[in-house]
């Protein structure tokens, strides 16, 4: 029995869930405005105070806040993270850290339907934008068992080509159109319109809560993979 308050802020797109004992009960989700750039952060704050009003009308008392702990954008998970531990802290609740190419595999595997024709397992490659020709991307097996360890790749043709020529891959996330454009290989298969929501961070986050992973909230950083580089304003630099 357990009832889990669920940050996700890896990319332009801000969600927030609450589970109760395997069940969403109640989830927001907000997306940039278009033609804006940037991420929908900055809604965070009261999309938590919706969550945390909505369970405390219901007398729900929580156990955990769970956030998606990266890679992914710097600014997002930063805010993601700082927001978690201020509830932790508040409410005195456990830090669960879902890393968010995991989570990225979740709804693949409650949506898709694998070929059983398919003569090798075959492999889920969650992919996050990294700019340029870059994603940060991991390989992992029906079960979520790393293949391969999650990094920074510059997408080209035989990027994947030792995976590909063996079996099956799934490619998606918001990352994977770069791999649309550039990898192909009969075994690379591409799956549209996945996002890392807070809505599928419940079965990763009670796993963890019940295996007892849970993070110290004063010392946890996000999983940045890429340090980060601030640039100098255009304005400035021609000045």
């Amino acid at each position: 029995m357990s009832c889990i308050l669920h940050i996700e802020t890896s990319t332009q797109v801000c969600s927030v869930a609450v589970s109760e004992d395997s069940h969403v009960i109640f989830h927001e989700e907000e997306r940039p405005e278009e033609g804006k750039l940037g991420s929908s952060a900055e809604r965070l704050g009261s999309m938590v105070d919706a969550a945390l009003s909505f369970t405390d009308s219901h007398a729900i008392p929580f156990d955990a806040v769970a956030v998606s702990c990266g890679p992914g954008s710097y600014t997002g998970l930063r805010i993601g993270v700082s927001m978690a531990k201020g509830v932790c802290f508040g409410r005195d609740l456990k830090l669960i850290a879902v890393p968010t190419l995991e989570l990225l595999c979740v709804p693949v595997l409650l949506g898709r339907q694998f070929s059983e024709s398919e003569k090798k397992e075959p492999l889920l490659c969650p992919m996050l934008d990294a700019r340029r020709m870059e994603v940060y991307a991991g390989l992992y097996d029906r079960a979520l068992h790393p293949v391969r360890e999650v990094r920074a790749d510059v997408v080209i043709a035989d990027t994947y080509r030792e995976w590909l020529d063996e079996r099956p891959v799934y490619f998606f996330g918001n990352g994977a159109k770069k791999c649309m454009e550039t990898i192909n290989h009969p075994n690379a298969h591409y799956i549209d319109g996945i996002e890392p929501l807070a809505r599928w961070m419940q079965p990763l986050a009670e796993k963890r809560l019940l295996q007892e992973q849970t993070e110290d909230v004063a010392y946890f950083e996000p999983f940045y993979l890429k340090d980060y580089v601030a640039k100098m304003p255009k304005n400035l630099l021609n000045r």
